[in-house]
């Protein structure tokens, strides 16, 4: 459950001081031009690219930028459609039928709290009753986070923030994942019953999983690889720690999916990669991997 909110929200080969950055130069192997690597956490404001050392001299060398999805692509109406449908419990199915009265007291306890409403309203069982367990759980961790930081616009995270700098400068936005793939990632990995044993794990522990995402966020405005690692090592021994296909299906399998691409997308030009900062950690971590295929990875100052 942390590491869906650690990485939604976007790990030994390295000292501390690399682990101190968020963006990194990768060189050498044959490379005629340097590329670079951000760790980016979802919910990040375009306004902290400011912060981050080297931030803007990379995205200005940089002749095309590629993230885990194109962003712009999520908005196209057919997209939207798809999501939708991907988002929804099957025929007949409905929240209040999945889970029992004790998980829908716990459900809408916790949607009472984050959004003033539950799904004994109307309009939020409309919205929300046909949702499956995944679904909700996406959307009780965003507005755990907004309610963090109320100011929050879901419009203006790094990730796009990237990408729409990259198609004003006219580069090329590429991306690792399809929206089918990325759909998948979020929908289709898991059972719908896995997936009700998640949502309860959120509901059951959301104070918890509040104080977790402070510690993400403080971790990721200080720029801190370390901690986000050392969070995502936190289990708490019972079903709600992920499993390793699941860990797999996230993170490292996507990770080593990305890597037999990046290097000829490298070769090909200058290239600012921006992708959730969980997935730069470990030894499953890109800044490992990339270490190990030959290439320099150094912090940007």
């Amino acid at each position: 459950m942390r590491r869906y909110i650690i990485t939604l929200l976007a790990l030994v080969a390295f000292s501390l001081t690399i682990h101190g950055q968020l963006l990194y130069k990768i060189s050498g192997n044959g490379l005629k031009k340097p590329s670079y690597l951000l760790g980016t956490y979802h919910f990040a404001a375009s306004s902290f690219a400011d912060s981050i050392p080297g931030f803007h001299k990379a995205m200005g060398e940089a002749e095309q930028a590629c993230g885990e999805i194109e962003m712009d692509l999520m908005k196209r109406p057919e997209v939207l459609v798809k999501l939708q449908k991907a988002m929804m419990l099957p025929d007949g199915v409905t929240l209040a039928s999945l889970l029992n009265k004790e998980e829908m007291d716990a459900l809408n306890m916790s949607l009472k709290n984050l959004l003033g409403a539950d799904l004994t309203n109307p309009m939020v069982n409309a919205q929300m009753g046909k949702m499956n367990p995944a679904a909700i759980n996406l959307q009780l961790v965003s507005l755990m986070y907004l309610k963090h930081d109320p100011t929050f616009n879901l419009d203006d995270g790094i990730d796009a923030y990237v990408q729409t700098l990259a198609k004003k400068g006219k580069k090329p936005v590429l991306s690792f994942e399809t929206v089918d793939e990325q759909i998948d990632v979020l929908f289709g990995k898991q059972t719908i019953e896995r997936q009700k044993v998640l949502l309860m794990c959120l509901v059951n522990n959301q104070e918890y999983m509040m104080n977790i995402t402070d510690h993400i966020v403080a971790a990721y405005y200080s720029q801190d690889l370390n901690k986000i690692e050392e969070l995502e090592d936190v289990k708490t021994n019972d079903q709600c720690d992920p499993t390793e296909e699941e860990n797999d299906a996230l993170v490292y399998g996507r990770n080593a999916k990305w890597m037999t691409k990046i290097p000829d997308i490298m070769k090909s030009k200058s290239t600012f990669f921006a992708v959730g900062a969980a997935h730069l950690v470990g030894e499953k971590g890109l800044l490992s991997l990339l270490s190990k295929a030959g290439y320099k990875v150094e912090p940007c100052k």
